[in-house]
């Protein structure tokens, strides 16, 4: 039997868990019903590397904030008993102190998270006494682990979820409205817990009066009362960076951001997804016909709903991630072509394989298209040629310079390759697309003193002149003494 009252009937089980993919397997032991990410999460958060057990953990810093609390009499403040608040709120996954606190040391600004979801109830709505008790404890707690510390960091996550579990869109009005009544309760709850523990150990800032929502929906008793003349924190609240005490809560998505993912570590719908379907009566097998077919089951809210949601909520949460942004409108700087148009064809054979290189000019002669017509080679070879040149054209387009795309691919080996005929600029070429680029070289940039192509036979093992010879050092190649590049023989795979 457990040795905490709390944890009396929670069935456990034990996983093997890596807390990073370098680390060694670690034995843990947590609630029967909890995934295997937060064992994940609990193996890296509990201190130490041997087998751990999520209650003893959970007592390594629930114990010396009881014990602190009653050496300063702040434990009885709430007039429960504080210890067996912190565990039954781990329990029922409503929240946990951030990491640092798990692995007792870091307490400048002592963190704890609440996870959102786990305070709704389907009957009844967002649960907002409960979510006000948790608030009042984990302000106390973190006032217990550092009392000399000037702010705390009592914030919330999974929003997302706990829309999506309501039913509500995250563009809407009232999923705004219910994250600044959750946002108000956090903040005032939290902030009477400061103003009480500074009549027992000082004030160290003014309080300040909050506003109520407009169309609150907060219950009149959460109201928040005069505080007094003074608070033991300069700041209370804040909704901070991702951290593991969220995936051992369970938490899906961090904070308030509006995009989740539909998908879990081992492939199944997650919650939030299975609430967001269930919402619109979309069973699990309709949705995975809509994806196939190319459509959105899951549109996630634009850049626009977030900022409307942080504004929402920034009004009482005093440490915040950077408002977002609307991202900026992209200008495209692509030049358009002529609808009719100058250029050449040109045919030619490498190594006795036809090409065909055709190009499209601007007004001013400049090149802005190609084409790269194949004949004898595979449908795949040529699909990639295709695509390939319609690559470089857009490059053109956009203000590339066809000079470093004659320096990037001239000199490229690979075959067919060989002596050039149809093109009196280019004798000989290592590749087609060697053969292409300097026959462009050679036509636009009157560059007709390129090196020449040096072919390989199977047994040469000679050191051209080109671009090649200019290129990075590979593995295993090391420069001669004359600087000049001394080539490994190539290795050759050889059938039976």
């Amino acid at each position: 039997m457990s040795k905490i009252k709390p944890w009396h009937g929670v069935r456990t089980r034990k996983a093997e868990a890596r807390p990073d993919p370098d680390s060694a397997t670690r034995r843990v032991v947590l609630p029967a019903m909890w995934e295997d990410r937060a064992a994940e999460a609990f193996a890296a958060l509990a201190p130490g590397e041997g087998p751990v057990v999520l209650e003893d953990a959970a007592q390594g810093w629930i114990g010396p904030i009881v014990e602190r609390g009653l050496r300063t009499g702040l434990g009885a403040l709430l007039g429960s008993n504080l210890g067996d608040e912190l565990h039954h709120m781990l329990i029922l996954r409503r929240g946990a102190p951030q990491d640092a606190v798990w692995r007792g040391f870091g307490f400048k600004t002592p963190g704890f998270v609440l996870n959102l979801p786990a305070f709704h109830q389907a009957e009844l709505g967002f649960d907002f006494t409960g979510f006000a008790r948790a608030v009042s404890h984990a302000t106390l707690a973190m006032t217990l682990v550092s009392p000399s510390s000037p702010a705390l960091n009592i914030g919330v996550s999974d929003l997302a979820g706990l829309l999506a579990d309501m039913a509500l869109d995250y563009h809407s009005d009232a999923a705004r409205l219910l994250a600044a009544d959750i946002a108000y309760t956090l903040r005032a709850s939290a902030d009477r817990i400061s103003a009480l523990i500074a009549e027992r150990l000082g004030a160290v800032a003014e309080s300040d009066t909050l506003r109520l929502p407009l169309g609150t929906q907060v219950p009149e008793g959460l109201w928040a009362q005069k505080l007094g003349t003074g608070m033991r924190h300069v700041a209370t609240t804040g909704i901070l960076a991702p951290c593991l005490a969220e995936a051992l809560l369970g938490v899906e998505t961090s904070g308030i951001a509006p995009e989740f993912s539909p998908l879990n570590d081992t492939g199944a719908l997650t919650r939030t997804a299975r609430a967001t379907l269930a919402s619109r009566g979309i069973s699990a097998e309709a949705a995975l016909a809509a994806t196939l077919a190319g459509k959105s089951v899951f549109a996630q809210p634009g850049s626009t709903a977030h900022i409307a949601m942080h504004d929402a909520v920034a009004v009482y949460v005093q440490a915040m991630q950077a408002r977002p942004v609307l991202p900026e409108a992209q200008t495209s700087t692509r030049r358009s072509l002529p609808t009719r148009r100058t250029g050449y064809t040109q045919k030619a054979a490498i190594g006795g394989h036809k090409l065909f290189l055709r190009t499209g000019e601007y007004a001013d002669g400049k090149l802005g298209e190609i084409f790269i017509g194949l004949h004898k080679e595979g449908s795949a070879f040529r699909g990639l040629m295709d695509n390939f040149a319609i690559a470089v054209s857009l490059g053109l387009q956009n203000g590339v310079k066809l000079e470093e795309f004659v320096e990037a691919f001239t000199f490229t080996r690979f075959g067919p390759a060989g002596v050039v005929e149809g093109d009196p600029a280019v004798s000989r070429a290592t590749s087609l697309l060697d053969y292409v680029f300097r026959n462009l070289a050679a036509n636009y940039l009157g560059e007709i003193d390129l090196p020449e192509a040096e072919i390989e036979d199977e047994q040469s093992d000679t050191m051209g002149d080109g671009a090649r010879d200019r290129a990075p050092l590979l593995p295993l190649d090391l420069p001669s003494e004359d600087g000049a590049r001394q080539r490994r023989r190539q290795l050759r795979l050889v059938s039976k």
